[in-house]
């Protein structure tokens, strides 16, 4: 297989030299664990990976549960992370400050990574886990030998959020008849990114090609700048830089993040995959622990809880309530890697035959953490 990115090309390298064996089909149920009900964590704790409707509920327990279920000998775990200011990192951060990670005989440490740079150290187990996402360098790892898997999903986007695409209207131009054929967009993720396939679902809507539109890469703080200025026809505006121009009739918001489907969270390499599931089930526990007791709706609406977050993530409490509560949410749904993968295809990032959903994804150790028997 030839991949063109010179990063999809230095992965493959690493995977082979580090010697990476082709991964298995269901890594973490290589030995059958026994599946337990857990309390306060019933029917809602998991939803229909199949159902893709954006009202869908998000999985749920009680406040407090899964419990925790400290480990008979403590693990030190490293997990990566592009940054730690975000609000999608937040219940990690939460975790660590509260105890839950430590509740469950793990002491979590985080470092900062780009996923590119961790991918290796990930399949080599010198890091643990990864928060993150199935970008196309990890589509292109696994096709190189890495072991490695989405585990459990983050956030999607709340009904009210415009994070997305934004476009410049010409005189006379409409949302609903806006021309993005040909145009020039800004943006500060490239190609190999999650968001291609939500900007590839909003291009297509608007009957262009992703391939017909001139990506222009900027800093962060650029993007907007280029959009009003006149750089760029079209920009991805995340939180909570989009509010600048929402409500401006000289601004069209087109499409975001799709509602309901998360696109990043928690990849695991071998380590927690097949050596030690045990810690990799704890961790998760911890997680959505964290989620179902202090995330589990508009968590914003208490300012005290918007004040410790805003100290944890470094960022002033206003930003952090300028935009929507995100909705967290651990579950991963179906197809979602075959969307990516198709977008990867599509923006030139990954070549060869898609990858099979199994070799990407295990639902099984987050559904461990709720009792919930995966039929095989």
């Amino acid at each position: 297989m030839r991949i063109r990115t010179t990063t999809a090309a230095l992965i493959t390298a690493l995977a082979l030299a580090a010697g990476c064996a082709a991964p298995e089909d269901h890594p973490s149920a290589a030995r059958p664990r026994t599946i337990k009900p857990v309390a306060g964590c019933g029917p809602a704790a998991w939803t229909d990976p199949a159902d893709l409707a954006p009202d869908r509920a998000p999985a749920r327990c009680a406040k407090g549960a899964p419990a925790p279920r400290p480990l008979a000998k403590r693990r030190t775990l490293t997990v990566a992370t592009g940054t730690l200011n975000a609000e999608y990192v937040a219940p990690l951060r939460l975790a660590l400050s509260r105890g839950e990670f430590t509740k469950e005989g793990l002491d979590v440490r985080l470092k900062v990574l780009p996923t590119p740079e961790a991918l290796p150290l990930l399949a080599k187990g010198e890091l643990d886990a990864l928060w993150a996402a199935p970008e196309a360098a990890v589509v292109n790892g696994v096709h190189g030998g890495f072991d490695l898997r989405w585990v459990a999903g983050n956030f999607s986007p709340a009904p009210k959020s415009r994070s997305g695409l934004w476009v410049r209207l010409k005189s006379g131009e409409r949302a609903s008849s806006v021309s993005l054929e040909g145009t020039k967009l800004g943006t500060m993720i490239g190609k190999g990114s999650v968001i291609m396939y939500p900007m590839a679902r909003t291009f297509a809507g608007h009957g262009a090609r992703l391939d017909s539109v001139a990506f222009q890469q900027l800093g962060s703080a650029d993007v907007l700048t280029a959009l009003t200025g006149g750089g760029v026809d079209s920009a991805w505006l995340l939180d909570p830089v989009w509010r600048r121009v929402d409500g401006d009739e000289k601004y069209a918001f087109l499409g975001g993040q799709p509602r309901g489907e998360p696109l990043g969270g928690a990849l695991y390499g071998p380590t927690l995959l097949q050596r030690d599931p045990d810690a990799g089930v704890a961790f998760l526990r911890a997680y959505l622990r964290t989620v179902n007791t202090y995330f589990a709706g508009d968590y914003k609406a208490d300012r005290a809880f918007v004040a410790e977050l805003a100290k944890l993530l470094d960022v002033d409490a206003k930003i952090l309530t300028s935009v929507p509560s995100l909705r967290m949410d651990w579950e991963i749904r179906k197809g979602t890697t075959d969307r990516l993968q198709k977008a990867y295809r599509d923006a030139g990032v990954t070549e060869g035959a898609p990858l099979p959903e199994n070799r990407l994804v295990d639902r099984s150790l987050y559904a461990e953490a709720v009792g919930h028997r995966l039929r095989r």
